[in-house]
């Protein structure tokens, strides 16, 4: 518990630093990182997919996604580079058709594409006007729900949620995630209103909570699956108290992308 405070306490203002202080293609940069150190975590601690050819083509494809993301890349170019890995792929399961399974091409697929995709959606947001106001939504959304499960379950909680997936989740820890969202998503509208003269959406904000909390939970819960089935408990030790980079922002991974999409649906300020 002392050690993933630690973490916290000072991984995140370096966070907020690189995401809020520096040019935003130094956000692609750490995105990039994330996602190739996922890739490997996600393939190769899980032995989902041992074969290091794919593991090397996914780790590229996930470390360019962001900067697709950050440059406006024209589709013909992203469609050229999706036909050359998927080419890449299949040309590794057609030669070694005896030893690697479809399944395996399937999970280094996801990793190499969806999970950057996803995770980009953070250098997507910070790009749009009032990017610098919008991104903190993703980050409050993501650990902000995932802090008031935590301290909510570990108080109140008795209702095993989803007990096979994450025996210590429960249903007061969901609720109390979701109310805390809510909650700060409120609070962040105020202090934008006060400290920076904007015009904010507070019916909207509350919609973002609710929704934002909710994809929380399903990202948390997906990437618990995919660790019980492979046998592991965390994807990786990179980070002490929490584990590896997926054990951290497996919620971002469903958090970022709806966060994204609700700014275009229903955006929180008036620009």
């Amino acid at each position: 518990m002392k050690t993933r405070v630690i973490v916290a306490a000072v991984g995140l203002p370096l966070l907020l630093l690189v995401v809020l202080g520096l040019p935003a293609v130094w956000t692609a940069v750490l995105v990039a990182v994330m996602d190739v150190i996922a890739v490997w975590e996600l393939l190769r601690e899980t032995k989902l997919a041992p074969h290091m050819r794919l593991i090397a083509y996914s780790m590229v494809m996930a470390a360019a996604v962001p900067f697709w993301s950050y440059f406006g890349c024209p589709q013909k170019w992203a469609l050229a580079g999706l036909i050359v890995y998927f080419l890449a792929l299949f040309g590794e399961l057609l030669a070694a058709h005896a030893q690697m399974k479809f399944s395996a091409v399937c999970v280094a697929a996801f990793g190499g594409v969806v999970i950057p995709a996803c995770l980009s959606a953070l250098v997507r947001i910070l790009i749009l006007p009032a990017g610098r106001y919008y991104i903190m939504v993703a980050f409050l959304l993501a650990f902000t729900a995932d802090s008031g499960a935590y301290f909510v379950g570990r108080a109140w909680g008795k209702h095993k949620l989803a007990p096979v997936i994450s025996p210590k989740k429960t249903v007061e820890g969901a609720v109390g995630g979701i109310v805390t969202a809510m909650l700060c998503m409120a609070l962040y509208g105020l202090v934008l209103q006060l400290a920076f003269n904007q015009t904010f959406r507070y019916g909207a904000a509350l919609v973002y909570g609710l929704l934002g909390s909710a994809g929380s939970i399903v990202g948390d819960l997906t990437f618990s699956v995919i660790k019980r089935q492979a046998g592991i408990k965390d994807y990786g030790r990179l980070l002490p108290g929490h584990g590896g980079i997926l054990d951290r922002f497996d919620s971002m991974v469903v958090v970022a992308p709806m966060t994204e999409a609700l700014i275009l649906l229903l955006p929180l300020l008036k620009v």
